[in-house]
């Protein structure tokens, strides 16, 4: 993992005044540990015309999961080879970013005191990164800079070079350059903006971080046009972080405008926001529906296939009708999270009787899923490949066979209307599909066919009349005993 920056100079200014803003002598290589690595500062060059510093971050692979408990791409407990064999040492990414605020923590908050003059000079300044995860391509990557000052200069990394029908991998070359920055605003740039290029951070993102967004984000964040992606992506798109985030950026943008301190207009913006209608969050909404189809279906016993970190269970919990609920995960740390979601260590005899968790393959028939009222797959078919739907349709409607089956899934016309999201681009990095309504219609009516359910659709979310909505639900009902089909 490796940036460099350099910086040009005269006689009278010399470039290795870099040196200084840095806190690192030109003349030194220095190793620095952090909890998953080394980071290394070095300088390829050092003279008073040019001088380059350069920041490789060397990831202990074994480190960053054990330290970091599984935490981000490539660190799933349940995926073992992936924990080891991933981008995390090559690729730029929020490991880098808290080794630039660990190495260069006073040249961040722009303090020199052997130089006190320099951090306030803006000098020519050349940032480049020579991998980095790009999610949104090179257009975002010039959005999210360009509006800062920098002349951006982006190029797509081919999957092969050797086999250029491959296409662009989502990797890109990023070179950043400006004379009418502070090396400081340049590190706070970097900072907060290569994590959420990554869109993947490597460890828990707890509330502080909205303060530290805020700090280091002064000056450039509340004006910035892509303010809300910026917001969402560095918080982990944690939606009450970011709406706490957003608040308080606004504030801030007010109280430029106004040429006043935050504290006169705070109480004003309080009392408007109290009065507003907060938009119900799409997976509260998909809850919803899903507990809505449950009633009406009647079920009593009811199975979440891919029961993610516990949400719909915890639903489901709540609402006495339904007796038996069993949450079922391929992976081991999603259930982990569930049983701390649901305190099932602190839960009651009779509420504890209700729930099961238990890890299970989709792809595989299971003795243990058979004999209950109903089924559900909450965005679950679009994180497989499509060669294995097929088991994964035939272990659910052919041999466990519940009552109901409720499959939810994304509307990718509807995709349009994310302003977050880029043109061709999935919602999220595992999609291997998302389908639109006609193609989720036709796998349904095909399943249920096959099987003999029948199915009925309902939109979840707003309904747009061009696009439909963000979701689509399928409700499967058995409507004969008769063996499934051969597929």
């Amino acid at each position: 993992m490796f940036l460099t920056i350099t910086t040009t100079g005269t006689p009278e200014r010399p470039a290795t005044d870099l040196g200084y803003l840095l806190h690192k002598h030109p003349d030194n290589a220095q190793a620095f540990s952090t909890s998953y690595g080394t980071a290394h500062v070095l300088y390829p060059e050092a003279e008073a015309g040019r001088c380059t510093a350069a920041l490789l971050l060397e990831v202990d692979a074994v480190a960053l999961v054990r330290r970091g408990k599984g935490k981000g791409r490539g660190g799933a407990p349940d995926a073992a080879l992936a924990q080891y064999v991933n981008d995390r040492p090559y690729a730029a990414s929020s490991l880098l970013a808290v080794a630039l605020s660990g190495v260069f923590s006073s040249a961040m908050k722009g303090v020199c005191n052997a130089r006190p003059e320099l951090p306030g000079q803006a000098r020519p300044l050349r940032v480049e990164v020579p991998a980095l995860p790009a999610r949104g391509g090179p257009d975002l990557v010039r959005k999210l800079f360009e509006p800062l000052g920098w002349t951006v200069t982006v190029e797509p990394v081919p999957l092969d070079t050797e086999f250029p029908d491959w296409g662009d991998s989502r990797y890109v070359r990023l070179v950043l350059e400006s004379d009418a920055l502070t090396l400081a605003e340049a590190l706070r740039h970097l900072y907060v903006l290569l994590p959420v290029l990554d869109d993947a951070k490597h460890y828990w993102v707890a509330p502080d971080e909205v303060d530290k967004l805020l700090r280091v984000g002064e000056g450039w964040l509340p004006g910035h046009p892509e303010q809300r992606l910026i917001t969402s992506r560095y918080l982990s798109r944690r939606w009450s972080l970011t709406r706490q985030a957003t608040e308080r950026l606004e504030l801030v943008r007010l109280a430029e405008t106004d040429d006043s301190e935050i504290e006169e207009i705070d109480n004003a913006v309080e009392a408007e926001t109290e009065t507003e209608e907060k938009p119900t969050p799409l997976a509260v909404q998909r809850r919803e529906a899903i507990v809505t189809a449950l009633r009406q279906s009647g079920a009593g016993r009811v199975l979440d296939l891919g029961c993610g970190q516990g949400q719909l269970v915890q639903t489901l919990l709540k609402d006495p009708a339904f007796t038996e609920i069993v949450g079922v995960d391929v992976s081991m740390r999603a259930l982990t999270i569930a049983s701390r979601r649901l305190k099932l260590d602190r839960m009651g005899e009779r509420q504890a009787s209700r729930v099961r968790l238990f890890q299970g393959s989709l792809a595989y028939t299971d003795v243990r899923l058979k004999g209950y009222d109903a089924a559900v797959l909450s965005e679950v078919i679009e994180h497989l490949d499509l060669p294995r739907l097929p088991a994964l349709e035939y272990a659910v409607f052919g041999s466990a066979r519940p009552r109901t089956v409720l499959v939810t899934t994304p509307n990718v016309e509807y995709n349009v209307r994310w302003e977050s999201l880029p043109a061709g681009h999935v919602r999220h990095g595992d999609h291997r599909f998302e389908w639109t309504r006609a193609e989720f219609r036709a796998w349904a009516e095909a399943v249920a066919e096959r099987h003999g359910y029948g199915v009925a659709f309902e939109p979840v979310g707003p309904d747009d009349p061009e696009v439909g909505p963000p979701t689509q639900m399928a409700v499967f009902t058995l409507s004969a005993p008769k063996e499934a089909k051969a597929a």
